[in-house]
């Protein structure tokens, strides 16, 4: 990986929690803050914020439990980290829920003193009673993890416990788990995640533990991790090994009494499952030796991979078209489902075994949305399904994969007037001629003689896609002001499947951001907007982006919200987690690949006396993946050129730049006030 630049005068803010970057960015915040907040228009969109993030009357996130039960993690005012909680199918259709509460994290942190963030839990089939709860100091991706006994409502005494780290782990049975962890001190990858794999027995000592993987300090990506392949009654079938190689490329391996043992699978391959005796495998990559495609959905008979994992004769479940991509799959006890997208609009299939492949049946639900599947369960084969789109509210279906019977659970209420709007789908075309869809939410009436105050977001990286989803802030904080609200599917996402992720990798990666100045001109040209009114969000990869297009076309806009951002890709393979980014960016320390991310990097390419906006940067000290030097040297060197800017770093919060409910509605806040300082007044 390249080495740090030598001749960066703000390395020293690389010093996550150091005394003099914190105390620098506590007087950012003090001067950035009340230019924001003084704003008369910031209490009332605090406000209305807060009501929509802990309102009451929000879809639960329910999923199914062994027991029967169902589970979700809440929270609101009361509960402003959140409480695990249960109840049942039966009266959670009532409307009345009778919920059971079994883990509240905000009693946990006051008795603990501590600023406990819920990373989830991981519980062992089939019964689901005991499970291991991952907890987060302040929102960092490092967690530590602890046993609880859901049954009992508390944690187990003298069970299974790993501090702090950026674990991967899973259960084998109630006595041993799979775990990927930072066994020794230093012994992680050059990115930060482990990559030695041990079998660890209850009452043993983590010392104790024996190894079954081991990968190399050199690995890529993020960190070896367990998989556990069961039957529908928990019988573990096989464990698996993954082992990434960089962002994308991984190998497989089986594990066994006699050593691991490497899958006959490309690198560009995930594991999505097992049914009915079939390994299910996703292709991100073509697979020419074997006749498949980027995009494929394959099966391969699991007793045969466990015979000869080095050579594996796979079937074709699904092969997408041009304009489709598997967004998710999911099993049931019986049955293979595939959440599939046509031109960024949704619909779920669900595939029975039939004779020697599969037959598939196409559920009931609604058209032009987003459809995502909440949970399956292996107990029958029920679901729980989502439809979501930006004007309707979000719908939760109990879904049945084997009759394909569909049923309204939950629909939530309106949290925006959406009766003066409507939605276009519209195409730009790229430098290369890619044409390049964008979602428009606009008025009906709207004017087209560009002065409407317009938000584009986009992501464009990591096969992540933006589809649409009901956009209850942006509707209330935006539109209902008189905004418009423009998502773009540019390639680096998933819309369009691997080949559109693919397209803007490495040495590709300006293809990316052509495709977002493509879509920023269309708006232009078609006079929905003008550069006086355009501003632009987005946040990770995202905030990369946003900082390419300060620099790159900053003619084109009036507005940039740059979120817990990428920033410095000269030295990004040495800040925080960004070796594990090689895969997506290339390395700098490769000449041909850093000459491409030199041309577009934007700490580099900020230069003095040029015509920026001014921007809003925001970033959290916990943040252990994004780094927030990247946004504290971007603000640093916006001040050194002499331009004016605001920054804002949340002290905790990790990489959402938000550790509970009234930091993220005050984070929202801000940004829309800022919007409405740059696009409307």
């Amino acid at each position: 990986m390249g080495a740090a630049p030598n001749d960066d005068p703000y390395a020293w803010m690389e010093e996550i929690e150091g005394a003099k970057p914190l105390e620098w960015a506590r007087a950012e915040n003090a001067r950035s803050l009340p230019r924001l907040q003084n704003d008369p228009r910031y209490p009332g969109l605090y406000e209305d914020a807060l009501k929509i993030a802990t309102a009451t009357d929000r879809i639960p996130g329910v999923y199914f439990a062994g027991d029967g039960q169902l589970y979700d993690f809440w929270q609101d005012r009361e509960h402003v980290r959140g409480v695990w909680r249960t109840t049942t199918l039966e009266t959670y259709r009532t409307g009345s829920p009778q919920w059971r509460t079994v883990l509240d994290v905000d009693a946990l942190a006051k008795a603990e003193n501590a600023n406990w963030v819920w990373h989830g839990a991981n519980c062992l089939p089939p019964e689901d009673r005991l499970c291991l709860v991952a907890l987060s100091d302040g929102g960092k991706d490092a967690d530590i993890v602890r046993e609880f006994d859901v049954a009992a409502g508390r944690f187990v005494e003298g069970g299974f416990r790993l501090p702090e780290g950026k674990h991967r782990y899973s259960w084998v049975d109630r006595d041993t788990l799979v775990v990927a962890t930072e066994w020794e001190k230093g012994q992680v990858t050059t990115s930060g995640y482990p990559y030695v794999l041990k079998l660890v027995k209850r009452g043993q000592p983590l010392s104790a533990a024996a190894e079954v993987f081991r990968g190399e300090a050199k690995d890529g990506g993020y960190g070896v991790s367990p998989i556990v392949l069961r039957d529908p009654d928990g019988k573990v079938q096989a464990i698996l090994a993954h082992r990434p190689l960089d962002t994308f490329n991984a190998e497989h391996y089986l594990v066994t009494d006699a050593g691991p043992k490497k899958l006959d699978l490309p690198t560009k391959a995930s594991v999505q499952g097992y049914v009915a005796g079939r390994l299910l495998v996703t292709l991100e990559q073509d697979w020419a030796a074997r006749g498949f495609r980027e995009g494929d959905l394959l099966d391969f008979d699991l007793a045969a991979v466990k015979a000869d994992p080095a050579r594996l004769a796979g079937r074709l479940v699904l092969r997408p078209t041009e304009t489709q991509a598997i967004e998710q799959v999911a099993t049931t006890r019986n049955r293979l489902v595939v959440a599939l997208y046509d031109n960024v609009k949704g619909q779920i299939l669900s595939f029975a075994p039939k004779g020697d492949g599969w037959a598939s049946t196409k559920l009931d639900l609604p058209k032009d949305s987003s459809i995502s599947i909440g949970s399956a369960t292996e107990n029958d084969d029920r679901m729980i399904v989502y439809a979501t789109s930006y004007l309707t509210p979000s719908q939760q279906f109990l879904a049945d994969a084997s009759t394909a019977e569909t049923a309204v659970l939950k629909t939530a209420p309106a949290r925006f007037d959406a009766s003066k709007h409507m939605v276009e789908q519209h195409w730009a075309t790229s430098k290369d001629g890619t044409k390049v869809p964008y979602f428009v939410v606009r008025p009906k009436d709207l004017k087209f003689d560009g002065s409407a105050p317009t938000l584009l977001y986009a992501y464009g990286g990591f096969l992540v896609s933006q589809t649409p989803g009901y956009a209850s802030t942006v509707g209330k904080l935006w539109l209902e002001k008189g905004g418009v609200y423009v998502v773009a599917n540019i390639r680096g996402g998933g819309e369009f499947g691997p080949r559109w992720h693919n397209a803007g990798l490495k040495l590709n990666r300006m293809r990316v951001y052509e495709d977002f100045f493509a879509v920023s001109e269309d708006l232009i040209r078609r006079r929905i907007t003008s550069p006086r009114r355009l501003g632009i969000m987005g946040g990770s990869n995202g905030g990369l982006l946003m900082g390419v297009a300060l620099t790159k076309r900053p003619e084109l806009y009036n507005a940039v919200v740059i979120q817990v951002p990428l920033f410095d890709m000269i030295g990004y393979t040495h800040i925080g987690a960004g070796a594990s980014w090689v895969g997506e960016y290339g390395d700098p320390a490769v000449p041909a690949e850093r000459a491409v991310i030199e041309s577009y990097s934007p700490y580099q390419n900020l230069k003095p006396g040029q015509k920026y906006p001014r921007v809003f940067l925001e970033t959290s000290t916990k943040d252990d993946r994004v780094h927030p030097a990247h946004a504290r040297k971007a603000a640093a060197r916006l001040k050194e050129y002499g331009y004016d800017y605001l920054y804002y770093e949340n002290i905790d919060g990790g990489h959402a730049a938000a550790a509970n409910l009234n930091e993220r509605a005050m984070r929202q806040a801000l940004e829309y006030t800022y919007l409405h300082q740059q696009l409307m007044d």
